[in-house]
């Protein structure tokens, strides 16, 4: 299952929980104050590796958006 990412509304804390993907937006108690007014947050991921340059992209994109959906790989 998931890890999702919530802010609390009324006291600003973060938290995290594992939730299937069907709960992910019910409502869901703040670990600190309790309250149930709170939002799923955006989450960010970091990845960092080591690829050799081949000369061809092996992402499916075009070298601007390296995932294949952008205007100039009309993907």
């Amino acid at each position: 299952m998931p890890i999702y990412e919530y802010v609390c509304k009324e006291c600003s804390t973060k938290f995290d929980t594992i939730r299937s993907m069907n709960e992910a937006d019910n409502p869901i108690r703040c670990e600190k104050c309790g309250s149930f007014e709170t939002k799923r947050a955006l989450s960010i991921c970091f990845t960092h590796g080591s690829e050799k340059s081949t000369g061809s992209h092996q992402s499916g994109g075009c070298g601007n958006c390296g995932g294949g959906s952008c205007a100039s790989c009309q993907s």
